[in-house]
């Protein structure tokens, strides 16, 4: 339960103003989705307006790295060269990348290759070949904030089934974005990116979704893709969470290489697809912060 606050007491928003005054009205409306039970959010995972322009900052490394990548990555590259683009850009711009040692991953990025669906471990063995679909999966960490998220790219000629499955993943979170509002629910997302997938003839992985991020990694709410509209937490301004479906060709199955319990592949060995991208809850919508 959150700490009861006065309505005389400073906002725990940290704003300096009394409560009555600033977020009084805005939790006596979360208070009454509460009370029709719905899941709400905590007040620690609603970004405070510094908050949000910090973790900006750390969004802008991580999308110029992806951008550098992105203009960069060609045919018969090592995923291991990935990895120390990641780490040189990143650690040069004054940032730390997320990954590095998180839980005991031991590299800057996650490089997943065709059946790969993530956590893919970067590796001078591992020579992009032409055909390959490949996600680049960066996190930043910069004074203390967090930024997260994820690009597909296709290697040399690829096949028009890796190109839609690449296209149509891109498409899911297009979807599931334009349904993000404040006072909508993350079903709504969920259910958006799920539907669109499945339409067109592909699965989404269930056990590895999205999360809240920005004060931490990884935050509430966890963020699956096999939701209802109007089920699951209510979204309200502030908020911050990644959008990263993983869209298999084939069925939703997955495995985790037991070695080293961080790889994930598609049970049935068909490709997997996956974009991330990171947005905040505004008054009026949402702003995408990282791609």
């Amino acid at each position: 339960m959150q700490k009861k606050i006065g309505r005389n007491d400073p906002c725990w928003c940290q704003s300096g103003v009394k409560y009555k005054n600033c977020h009084l009205a805005f939790d006596n409306k979360i208070s009454s989705y509460a009370a029709q039970g719905h899941i709400v959010p905590p007040h620690d995972i609603i970004k405070t307006p510094e908050q949000i322009e910090k973790i900006k900052e750390s969004c802008k490394i991580n999308i110029a790295v992806l951008d550098y990548i992105e203009k960069n990555i060609h045919e018969g590259m090592t995923t291991a060269e990935i990895d120390k683009i990641v780490y040189d850009m990143t650690t040069d711009m004054g940032g730390i990348p997320a990954t590095l040692n998180y839980q005991g991953y031991p590299y800057s990025v996650c490089t997943s290759v065709n059946d790969q669906v993530c956590h893919g471990f970067p590796s001078k063995d591992v020579v992009l070949q032409s055909g390959d679909i490949v996600n680049v999966d960066c996190s930043t960490i910069f004074h203390g904030y967090f930024s997260d998220s994820s690009r597909m790219f296709c290697i040399g000629e690829v096949s028009e089934e890796k190109k839609k499955l690449v296209q149509v993943t891109k498409e899911c979170v297009e979807k599931g974005i334009a349904q993000v509002k404040p006072w909508g629910f993350l079903g709504d997302m969920g259910q958006a990116v799920h539907d669109h997938a499945y339409a067109n003839g592909y699965t989404v992985v269930r056990e590895i979704g999205g999360h809240g991020v920005g004060i931490e990694f990884h935050e509430e709410p966890w963020v699956g893709y096999h939701t209802k509209k109007g089920t699951d937490m209510l979204l309200v301004p502030g908020m911050i969470f990644t959008i990263e479906p993983m869209v298999n060709m084939g069925q939703a199955d997955i495995f985790t290489d037991e070695k080293n319990g961080w790889e994930v592949y598609t049970d049935d060995g068909l490709p997997s697809a996956q974009w991330e991208s990171m947005v905040l809850v505004t008054e009026d919508g949402c702003e995408v912060l990282c791609w």
